[in-house]
């Protein structure tokens, strides 16, 4: 075992070794590859860096990554001398609000949880999880399109008796919604995904575990219960050999479908992720690890995409259909002649995804880019298409926005923020809340399918709404609750300071 005052003489830039989870480690010449840069490891240099090292890194990060020559063994906990943790003044408020929160059966919508994520959490988690690219047109717009569709309910039905159950990609599912990839889970409560991967086992939903977890993949396998199905969300690593070694590890522990994103060959602006600097306290990713050339002050976002292939194309795609019997998703279609070339690919379906707003402002919605690549599709083979998914992600707040698009043909509905702010104000009894509140036990989707007058998924027909003004960008009424947690940008501003 190495003592504390022997790690202790290691921390310097010629000489850097860190201590994480009780192990010691030999970091000098990875200092200046670090995604999150050399000044953060030089904090903790001779010291002890698991806290600032936890909530961004899965736990096998570091073990995976740095060669075994630099795993220079145990610290001895006797020599360790315990450091009093001082807690900020905004740490303390924090807590206090976390103490306020409202009885969790005081949260009736997906907007409350969204409303108390934006309250509690700290605010360089906040801005990650909340931003959207450039002027943030499109994160809005992906919510107000919802609003641009109407319902045209059939009556005198017996609706004593309705099913809102179906299956995805041939897997059973309780809802006709799955959860949708989000990064870094931890930022915004201890047990990051795993809230996701305990409720949906619980829950009979199906989970999308993000390439950019804060879990290690593994760590959410284990978590889940054996027969509980679950996707993999992907982007694809520069180097292929990685990619196919965890897409294949993937398919051998289970996973039941392989969501590959084709919308980020570059991450997008994401202005108030940007303006917290995130990077240089503690960001950082386990699949970038290793790598130079990293974007260290623009925000999170950027410094965890460094290692995205911006080449990826479709010549690429015999290739993953080479390496995995998985069904294969693209996720970030927008256009109908781009969905035609996925289905010549041989690919199993799309997601009509813009990734939450994230990407390139002013894209159109999804559930809007549907209506045109519905219609595409419809003239090459029968529809629905059995051996081809389209589904439909960004802006659900509501069962009735899913019921939308599936009358308008979507297989099923991604949801992603929705869930990441349920954990982040209440855990993993958060998400088991907002299953309860879509349809679960009962709640939304029973009250709209009545009201609608359909008694099961198969019923939904485009006849049941009207889309007629979802092109039109103009007269949306106005979602109070989505505006009372939109967090408006800012401009550049003044330091304080005396004048």
């Amino acid at each position: 075992m190495l003592s504390a005052q022997t790690i202790s003489e290691y921390a310097s830039r010629d000489s850097c070794w860190i201590i994480v989870h009780g192990k010691v480690y030999d970091v000098t010449e990875f200092l200046d590859e670090h995604p999150g840069g050399s000044k953060i490891i030089l904090k903790y240099a001779g010291n002890d860096a698991t806290e600032a090292y936890e909530p961004i890194h899965p736990p096998n990060a570091i073990i995976d990554n740095l060669p075994s020559e630099k795993h220079l063994g145990d610290v001895d906990p006797s020599t360790v001398t315990k450091v009093v943790k001082v807690i900020s003044e905004a740490e303390n408020k924090r807590q206090a609000l976390i103490a306020k929160r409202p009885p969790l059966d005081e949260i009736l919508n997906l907007h409350d949880f969204e409303a108390i994520a934006k309250v509690i959490l700290p605010d360089k988690a906040w801005a990650y999880y909340s931003s959207a690219s450039d002027d943030e047109i499109t994160i809005r717009e992906n919510r107000a399109a919802y609003q641009r569709v109407w319902f045209r309910p059939r009556i005198l039905r017996d609706v004593t008796v309705v099913d809102w159950s179906t299956t995805i990609l041939g897997q059973k599912s309780s809802l006709p919604v799955y959860i949708s990839a989000t990064a870094l889970g931890k930022l915004g409560h201890p047990d990051g995904e795993l809230n996701l991967t305990r409720a949906a086992g619980k829950h009979g939903v199906i989970q999308m575990i993000p390439t950019l977890a804060s879990c290690s993949f593994d760590e959410i396998l284990d978590a889940a219960k054996p027969d509980q199905s679950l996707f993999l969300q992907l982007y694809v690593n520069r180097d292929r050999s990685i990619t196919k070694r965890y897409v294949q590890h993937a398919e051998a522990r289970g996973v039941k479908g392989l969501f590959i994103t084709v919308d980020a060959p570059q991450l997008g602006r994401r202005e108030k992720d940007m303006r917290m600097k995130f990077v240089g306290d503690d960001a950082g990713a386990r699949v970038q690890e290793n790598m130079s050339g990293v974007k260290k002050d623009e925000g999170v976002a950027r410094a965890i995409s460094s290692f995205i292939d911006p080449s990826l194309s479709w010549k690429d795609i015999p290739w993953f259909r080479g390496i995995t019997k998985m069904p294969i998703i693209l996720k970030g279609v927008s256009t109908p002649e781009d969905a035609l070339l996925a289905l010549e690919a041989g690919v199993q379906g799309i997601v009509l995804s813009n990734h939450g707003g994230r990407q390139l402002d002013t894209s159109r919605s999804g559930l809007e880019n549907l209506i045109e690549i519905a219609a595409a599709l419809k003239t090459r083979g029968p529809w629905p298409n059995p051996n081809f998914s389209v589904f439909v992600d960004g802006g659900v707040r509501r069962a009735s926005d899913v019921l939308k698009a599936l009358a308008l043909g979507a297989s099923a509905v991604g949801i992603g923020r929705g869930f990441l702010y349920a954990f982040c104000s209440y855990g993993e009894a958060g998400v088991e809340k907002a299953f309860k509140i879509l349809g679960c036990i009962q709640e939304e989707f029973e009250m709209n399918l009545r009201l609608l007058g359909a008694r099961n998924l198969n019923e939904l027909v485009p006849e049941m709404v009207d889309a007629s003004a979802l092109q039109s960008h103009v007269g949306t009424p106005k979602d109070n609750l989505f505006d009372s947690t939109y967090q408006p940008l800012r401009l550049a501003e003044f330091k304080t300071a005396k004048l």
